[in-house]
This record gives structure tokens, sequence and C-alpha cells, in this order.
């Protein structure tokens, strides 16, 4: 059976089963987010003998759930943090330019100054002058513009009381897109993987957490993995996983919500608004997919992490918060398409959730597993190997000597231009096989190269070409090859985090059926 198909099917994952069963892993990654990935691909690269694990599906919980940005971090130089603000940069660019390209987009930011706002115009000036600095003015200088000007990339953006508005590029991208072909290049450098899988209890030799056992959340089939060391990377269940270690283990992190709403515009955004809500927190305006990103909340979160969600409150702030820079027009509730919460997770500590340090915490339990909790979207790739040479010291066991980097650069699957991709579509003479632009350049941005495998889908059966709802650009062909190639497994896999279906407010009840009808094969 060939490793790279039908990753969905009972024969496929029978398959992986056996292969997680058979011999001994260097590492057990538990915890298939973008923390575990990034360890997994890293690791693999590195020449260790990975398997990753996932309960429910990859990036199914706060890897999905962010802003989807890919930033220096404005904020953090109001805290004076100038030399994090310039390494995030450095990555950001990385990401850009030489690992994900089809997949990460320039986007123009702009912080609107009000009269009463907390900050003036002389003060963000530099200071969007200072962030371009430290990215080497790779995306140009950071400057002030007139609100006309700034009117023009978002049409939303409130005048009343403006007086300036200060401009500076960041980048985005779709985190479920991202966090799929991570999990790709994993298993293309050697990774065993395998979604909805969960943990029933940790294997131990003399003591020493030495794998997991397992059961098959789809067809209910346990097994077991033995691995020479295991590394608990489950985000807002570390804790949970922890006290599988060690019953008495205590806390060792704290949970922060950050909601989102998808809204609806009337006119196309060029640019997105962050906007002084005080001196230290922002609300985001982004455009996104289409639509107009906002957020995010930062509150405590005390409740299971499976049933974290918004609630009428975080719609209720988010608004009102976005309302400090946007026309009231464009907020109205009839214009929510979807809306989405993830967990944060931050160091164990005293005060607000909003002052906590946003690192990477990796600690070490009684039975030598470890675990790995926090940090962020921008720098996955570095946590990675952090984390991995953690892993090397602690380790009772020489694991993996010699060692290549193992950050060196190598590019996400399907590294291509977007706009060559886009053309190529457009232009292919073969019959059944050209795309509608809009449809072209929506898998061009998603999937680089690889929208040329959707497109010969496409061509082998011509129903697949049609679009999923006709107000989204997604096509069918998406979710065949979803359940084929990247592990979709239920109708919220592949139309929430491999599609942009759901986010766009089009799951209806039909879609949903022909979704679970195509999944099943």
């Amino acid at each position: 059976m060939k490793a790279d198909t039908h990753r969905a099917t009972p024969a496929y994952r029978a398959h992986t089963r056996e292969e997680l069963s058979r011999g001994t892993f260097d590492l057990l990654v538990i915890g298939g987010g973008i923390l575990g990935t990034s360890v997994a691909w890293t690791a693999t690269q590195a020449g260790l003998r990975v398997a990753m694990v996932d309960a429910g599906d990859f990036a199914g919980a706060t890897s999905s759930a962010s802003s989807k940005l890919v930033h220096g971090g404005l904020r953090y130089l109001q805290t004076g943090n100038v030399r994090l603000v310039a390494e995030n940069h450095r990555e950001r660019r990385s990401l850009a330019s030489d690992i994900a390209p089809h997949l990460v987009n320039h986007r123009p930011f702009l912080v609107p100054i009000y009269n009463d706002g907390p900050h003036g115009a002389a003060k963000m000036g530099a200071g969007v002058f200072l962030y371009s600095a430290l990215s080497a003015f790779g995306d140009g200088m950071g400057r002030l513009l007139s609100p006309k000007q700034a009117k023009r990339l978002a049409p939303g953006l409130r005048t009343d009381g403006l007086k300036s508005v200060a401009a500076y590029s960041d980048h985005q991208m779709n985190d479920s897109r991202m966090a799929v072909m991570s999990v790709r290049a994993a298993v293309d450098a050697g990774a065993v993987v395998l979604n909805h899988a969960e943990v029933q209890g940790l294997r131990t030799t003399s003591g020493r957490v030495t794998g997991a056992e397992l059961r098959d959340r789809v067809c209910g089939e346990e097994f077991g993995v033995d691995a020479r060391l295991v590394l608990n990377a489950t985000g807002p269940w570390v804790d949970h996983l922890r006290r599988m270690e060690d019953p008495n283990a205590a806390p060792s992190v704290r949970l922060s919500k950050g909601a989102h709403l998808v809204l609806n515009t009337p006119d196309p955004w060029r640019a997105a608004l962050t906007i002084p809500v005080d001196k230290y927190r922002v609300s985001f305006a982004i455009p996104w997919e289409g639509h107009l990103l906002l957020g995010t909340t930062d509150e405590a979160y005390e409740g299971d992490p499976a049933d974290v969600g918004v609630v009428p409150s975080d719609v209720d702030q988010i608004l009102s918060e976005a309302s400090m820079g946007i026309d009231p027009s464009y907020l109205d509730r009839d214009r929510m398409t979807y809306s989405f919460a993830g967990l944060r997770v931050l160091p164990g500590g005293p005060g607000d959730t909003s002052s906590a340090k946003r690192e990477t915490v990796v600690s070490q339990g009684h039975g030598g597993m470890l675990s790995v909790a926090g940090g962020k979207w921008t720098t996955y790739r570095h946590i990675g190997r952090t984390v991995v040479e953690e892993l090397r010291k602690v380790s009772s066991v020489p694991l993996g000597e010699g060692m290549a980097d193992p950050l060196r650069t190598v590019p996400l699957p399907g590294l291509a231009s977007p706009d060559a991709v886009t053309q190529r579509l457009i232009i292919d003479r073969e019959p059944g096989a050209r795309v509608d632009p809009l449809v072209a350049r929506h898998l061009a941005t998603h999937y680089g190269s690889l929208a040329m495998d959707i497109a010969a889908l496409v061509r082998d059966r011509p129903e697949l070409g049609e679009r999923i709802h006709p107000d989204g650009p997604d096509v069918w062909a998406q979710v065949v090859f979803a359940r084929d190639h990247e592990w979709a497994v239920t109708v919220d896999d592949a139309l929430r985090r491999r599609t942009t279906v759901t986010v766009r407010g089009l799951d209806t009840p039909e879609v949903r059926e022909h979704t679970e009808r195509l999944l099943a094969g």
C-alpha cells in the first residue's frame, strides 16, 4: 500500500496501527497540534523514528482557532521586547519566502489613531518605523497615512475623530491548511501519524514511561506504541496526560480563551486593522477568506477544553471593541457567518492571563515523559528545534547522535508561486481540466503545486469540479483529496479544516450529507 494514498480508509488506518505497533520508536509525540507536529517534523528531519497521534483531528483544537497571523508582534514593542520582535520577523519572512510562500500571504495593517485614543500619532509613527526597521524594511517602511488614504484600504474604517493612521506590514495564513501541510511534511520525512487515536493509558518500564495504549476512535480497535521517549504535546489537555503519568502532578499551566467572529462585508478590504483598545490590548479586524475576521478575547478558562466555544458575552465584547475602529454598519450581527474559540496554554502563576508570558514551557515528569506547552504559530519551527534539543539533553539513551541541523530550510509540500499555479490551472487545455479563475486562485493559495493533483481528480471525474456551495470557491474534489491524502475522517475534518466551507457559513445539511457520502468512499 502506498504511504500517501487513501489515508482515511479503514485499510489505511489498519495498516498505520500495525506500523505503530511494530518495534520501538525513538519518539512518540502525543498531540497533533502545531507544537506536536513541529516536533515530529523536526525530529524526523534529524533522523529519529517518530510516531505522532492525536485524540481528535490534526490541529483540531487550538491550532486551528488562532487569529491566522504570522507576525512580528507590534505590541511587544510596547513592553520593550525588541529582540523577540526581531526574531519573529526573521521567521515570518522565512516562512513567507522559503518555507511556505504558497500559504503565507503579505497583508498591510493599519492602526487608527483617534483624538480620544490611548496612543498619539508621533508615538505610533515611531513604533511602526521601528517595527519595519527590525524587519530590515523587507516589506517597506512603516509610515503615517491620512484617513482618506486608509479608508481606501479598509472601507469600514471609522473616521469620526480619526487624526491619522499608522501603516505597517505583516503576514497571514490559513492555520488549518498550514497545519495539515506540516503533517504531510513530517510524513514525507518519515514520521508515522494517526489522528482520531485516543490515549487510554501510558506504558511504563521500570517506572519510566515507554509508550502508550491507544484506541482508534473510528473503529474502536485498541493498540499500543512503544517508544524510547514520550512527548506530551496535548495543548489544553497537557495536565490531564501528566496526571496519567503521576496522579499527584500539580497543575503546570493555565488556560486563556480567545474567541473570534467571522463576518461578511459589503466591500472587499485590502488592509487589516489593529485597533488599540487600551495602552496594551488591541483588537484585530483582518480580511480573511473573503470575509472579515474579528477578535480576539483573552480571559481565564477553567472548564473542560472540549467544551470551549463562543458565548453571547464574547460576541458583545468583540463587536464592542471592533466598533472603536469600524463603522457600525459593518458590525451587524446578521453579517456573522461563523464564530470559533481556542485556548492559549500559558505558564501557571498569578495575575491576569492578558499579562502572562506567551512562552514555551518544557517540563519532565517522574516517569521521564516530557511535556511541552505554549508557543505561537509564527515561531513554530523554532519551537520544534528547541524541544528536540531538550529531548537530547534529558534522554537516558543516545538519541539521534550525529543529527543534522533540524532547522535547515525544508519547505512545506506544494511549494510554488500561487500566481504561476493559478495561471496553469486556468490555461490547462486538457478536456475537463480547465478551472474557473476564482476556484483556481483559491486552490493555488491553499495547496500550491498540489492544486494540480486536485485538477487531475476533476479531469477524471468532472462532477468533482462542481462547487460545494455556489457562494464559495471550494470544490468537491477537495473533499476527496482530503480523504485520500490529508487524513480527513469526519465531516468537520473536511469542511472546517481542509476546506473553507464552514468558516464561510456554507455547510448546509445538504452539503454535510454529500460530504459524508464522499468520505465514506
